[in-house]
């Protein structure tokens, strides 16, 4: 089905889209429009079902911003310890479900959220901002003198999996290995890659952890998995599964928010050459761009819940196992929380976007990864001139993750900001 079909789809009465789209289905994704989709099922059926689908389980869609939020704050009714997206939700449950902190709910969350807090919290990562820092101006300085280079590869897949791979001391001779895991775990660069290759993919990160987890217990260090080698809650120290299911959820959502988000707004500002003017001229704040580059990317599509009693959402009553899923990607464009939803403005305000999810498991790293996007705009305002997208990005084929696996762009360097750079270096 081309863009133009999916278009066209979107247009027509939601309940007979079932037939035509089906969310579950990552090629949904690769090169459809469903901006028309998402507008009609906000209008008209704001909580839709996706019927099940080559033997995959069917659920329920929620794609307004308000509903989103209730689910995210209800884990009274909702729970995530059944997964927390499509793949596992679909596949009856997580085996990380109790031990990682993404798939955990009550006190233990809590006890857990309070562990990595201690390592991903702002009080603490002073040092390491300062080298992401450090990193970015480098990695755009050299990118800028060059001319050229493909973002995507060369910058943006480099600079959260340096960051999260030092907080957790992975030796920087597997990251690349490690980042090619990440990027198959939820998502490929083309078709070639199968479900099963990513099943494999996520498989080993979990081996790895496991081996680094032992070397670390005869070897500690200064570094996060040291740090929870030698934690316990109420007295039980973390077992070997528990760090290692939390060294996999902090390698994979270290590395895609971050670096799905820069990808996406290096394209973005490009065609927005206006908003690239302000942001050059340092007519924003910055904090304030982040924001609206995270909630223009929405990197991550989709969460989802299961429910553990029933309830009513919108006239639909929600059965006990029931599967909701939660699509920020719909809720970032939604009229009913942003004014003029279609328009990328970096001043935006408010911003309440649903890139870090909300409520009990709103998103740990979002301080680093706002870290990480402000630098990469604050290098490219100071270091580069313009620049232009050349030839086609490619889009990463995913239910879960938006965005792109390569990104040609040619750079005009700012030769005052540069040579301004050299010699504070």
């Amino acid at each position: 089905m081309t863009a133009t079909d999916a278009k066209d789809v979107g247009q027509v009465g939601s309940r007979n889209v079932a037939s035509t789209i089906d969310l579950a289905d990552p090629a949904t994704f690769a090169g459809h429009d469903l901006t028309n989709f998402w507008q009609r099922l906000r209008d008209e059926e704001p909580i839709y079902w996706n019927p099940p689908t080559s033997g995959r389980r069917g659920f329920w869609v929620l794609s307004r911003h308000a509903d989103i939020l209730e689910v995210y704050r209800d884990d009274m009714t909702f729970t995530s310890e059944r997964g927390n997206v499509l793949v596992t939700l679909l596949a009856g449950g997580d085996a990380g479900a109790g031990r990682m902190l993404a798939v955990t709910d009550g006190p233990r969350h809590t006890e857990l959220r309070k562990l990595l807090l201690r390592a991903l919290g702002p009080r603490v990562l002073g040092p390491v901002c300062r080298a992401v820092r450090a990193n970015t101006r480098q990695m755009i300085g050299e990118a800028a003198a060059n001319g050229e280079c493909d973002f995507a590869t060369d910058i943006a897949s480099r600079i959260p999996m340096i960051t999260i791979s030092n907080l957790l001391g992975v030796p920087e001779a597997d990251r690349a290995s490690l980042l090619k895991m990440t990027k198959t775990a939820l998502s490929a660069d083309d078709e070639s890659i199968s479900d099963t290759d990513s099943e494999m993919a996520r498989n080993e990160i979990l081996l790895y952890f496991q081996d680094f987890v032992e070397f670390r217990r005869k070897n500690p260090g200064e570094d996060v998995v040291s740090m929870l080698v030698n934690s316990s809650i109420d007295g039980v120290p973390l077992s070997d599964d528990d760090i290692v299911l939390n060294c996999y959820s902090l390698i994979i959502g270290g590395d895609e928010t971050s670096r799905l988000t820069m990808i996406d707004s290096i394209n973005t500002l490009a065609a927005n050459p206006g908003q690239w003017r302000r942001l050059k001229e340092g007519r924003c704040d910055i904090d304030k761009a982040v924001d609206e580059v995270l909630r223009w990317a929405s990197p991550s599509m989709h969460f989802g819940r299961t429910a553990v009693r029933e309830t009513v959402i919108h006239g639909e009553r929600i059965q006990v196992d029931d599967i909701v899923t939660l699509w920020g990607a719909s809720g970032n464009r939604d009229e009913r929380a942003f004014k003029q939803p279609e328009v990328f403005d970096l001043g935006r305000v408010p911003n309440r976007h649903l890139s870090f999810g909300h409520g009990p498991h709103y998103c740990i790293g979002s301080y680093l990864a706002k870290v990480e996007i402000s630098e990469l705009l604050i290098a490219l305002r100071d270091l580069i001139l313009g620049f232009e997208v050349i030839g086609e990005p490619q889009r990463i084929r995913s239910n879960l993750l938006s965005g792109f696996s390569t990104m040609p762009v040619r750079f005009d360097a700012d030769r005052t900001g540069l040579a301004s750079e050299a010699r504070e270096g």
